[in-house]
């Protein structure tokens, strides 16, 4: 019997040094050499478009956070998807890491107030990375994304 492939799409803004060392970890994480039928697929927010959404199984977003919102790039995700996809993905999986210097209280509001507005379904609780930069925050970035690859290989989402 062969395994259906399933896809997580990874959406997440890099603009420096250490939000790429983030994606990054996403990518490992949602490649972990233990996942054997997940296919996941990492594109940058201003060139992922409503076929990327319509064609995953779940997503993971990643983020900035930018004067106390999500990134640019990532409102601009939501701004050419949100209306193709409203009614197309119902409960689509999905969770989200904030790369915050201050809380990151209003960027988690705002993503969560345009997924909710989708209704996707969050499964995991958000990350959200505060203060300075700790090289930590990469490896919590790929437990995250091996996690939510494992429960959509698993079919808990």
């Amino acid at each position: 019997m062969v395994e259906e492939v399933k896809k997580l799409l990874l959406v997440c803004h890099a603009p420096s040094p250490n939000t790429v060392l983030l994606r990054d970890a996403a990518l490992s994480g949602g490649q972990h050499p233990l996942l054997e039928s997940i296919e996941c697929k990492c594109i940058a927010p201003l060139q992922a478009g409503v076929d990327d959404v319509l064609d995953c199984d779940a997503i993971l977003l990643g983020t900035t956070e930018n004067f106390g919102y999500m990134s640019g790039a990532l409102k601009d995700f939501f701004d050419r998807i949100y209306y193709p996809c409203l009614e197309k993905t119902e409960a689509k999986p999905f969770t989200y890491y904030v790369r915050a210097g201050s809380d990151g209280t209003g960027t988690c509001r705002a993503i969560d107030a345009i997924t909710q507005g989708l209704s996707w379904r969050q499964v995991l609780p958000p990350l959200v990375c505060k203060g300075d930069y700790d090289p930590r925050f990469a490896e919590r970035v790929a437990e995250l994304a091996a996690t939510l690859a494992a429960g959509v290989e698993g079919g808990l989402y």
